[in-house]
């Protein structure tokens, strides 16, 4: 059986490859992206070299609604930062203009009439006013109330992803119930253990093979890619010890501290932090490859991890092309949903269709 799915918001297409993933399970049935909607143009490149869907690449506003095609289920993640705590700086406008896409995400949802629909935004969007709205039509409007829905936080890491990610999930399956939570399926007592830093990139080489994106002659990707440290910040990255962060430079050599962090003795306890091999990492976020951003060097070599190495992280294949430069490739990479988690969820959102 195949089920017909849009996605929007669709980004680089974490959720889409993870529904494909899903659907090339033994058993399972198979999920055929049919459109996607993305604004960022070179994410949109990426969505169609990997999965050939047409993309409407431009602002969902602008979007004709009676031109979605019919499909069985819709998915996406409206933009986060005016909910993120990473967006607290923005002017009351932005946010407002950020906060209310997900109505557009809504109205694709009334006209299409799917029989299921996932939702993926920060935790914070589960305890906002608009959140509540979003509860209000569930209960109220005519064709949503025909849906059963659950929501909560997950972390990726008990999906068998190898990072500690806690994304705000919303599922809801038409004429169906909705239990709660998707069954992990990492973790202690679960069968498996938490994939790690290790399991995800320790096979890669030492040093990195690149300056940018680059294309071999196999059709292969190279995001290996390298940066070029000042002596200074190498002797910084050179500080710090397995697991340690900004604290251990400051402490060691304050005379290559830089002065916003002596002045700053609490606070920030990833910046300029060092991941650990047998853990999950860190939250991948868009600039993984600065280091006085967050827990972003290499467990054990003194650089930054790569782009290959976020990838890996954020579990996207090798094979999966990122088009872009190496920043917008980043920012595709940070913003991504785990393919991983993705499975998960198609596979929870199959099992409640055909159960």
């Amino acid at each position: 059986m195949t089920l017909k799915t849009i996605d929007l918001f669709a980004g680089a297409g974490g959720l889409t490859l993870g529904f494909a993933l899903a659907g090339q399970a033994k058993g399972g049935p198979e999920f055929d992206t049919v459109f996607a909607v993305e604004h960022d143009s070179a994410a949109a490149r990426t969505f169609k070299t990997n999965f050939g869907a047409h993309v409407y690449d431009g602002d969902i506003e602008f979007f004709e609604v009676d031109q979605y095609p019919d499909a069985d289920v819709i998915v996406g993640g409206p933009p986060c930062q005016g909910f993120s705590p990473l967006g607290r700086d923005r002017d009351d406008e932005s946010r407002a203009g950020l906060n209310g896409l997900w109505e557009h995400y809504l109205n694709a949802v009334l006209k299409v009439q799917p029989r299921a629909f996932v939702i993926e935004n920060v935790p914070e969007f589960q305890k906002s006013a608009q959140f509540n709205e979003l509860l209000h039509r569930m209960g109220t409007d005519p064709f949503l109330s025909q849906f059963g829905f659950n929501y909560g936080v997950l972390n990726a890491a008990d999906y068998g992803v190898p990072q500690n990610r806690r994304r705000g999930i919303f599922v809801a399956v038409r004429n169906a119930e909705v239990p709660w939570p998707p069954p992990p399926t990492h973790g202690e007592d679960r069968g498996a253990a938490y994939a790690t830093v290790h399991d995800a990139i320790a096979d890669l080489p030492k040093e990195p093979t690149t300056d940018q994106p680059r294309m071999a002659d196999d059709g292969s990707q190279d995001l290996h890619i390298k940066r070029n440290p000042t002596a200074k910040s190498l002797e910084r990255y050179k500080t710090i010890p397995k697991g340690g962060n900004r604290f251990d430079l400051m402490r060691k050599r304050p005379d290559i501290t830089p002065d916003c962090w002596l002045n700053k003795p609490t606070g920030t306890t990833d910046v300029m932090g060092r991941m650990w091999w047998d853990r999950p990492s860190p939250t991948i976020r868009t600039e993984f490859y600065k280091p006085e951003k967050g827990r972003y060097l290499h467990p054990v070599h003194h650089r930054p991890i790569t782009h290959r190495e976020a990838a890996r992280i954020q579990t996207f294949p090798d094979n999966f092309i990122f088009e872009g430069t190496k920043i917008e490739v980043a920012r595709q990479i940070g913003n991504a949903v785990p393919p991983l988690l993705g499975k998960a969820l198609a596979e929870f959102v199959a099992d409640l269709l055909h159960g």
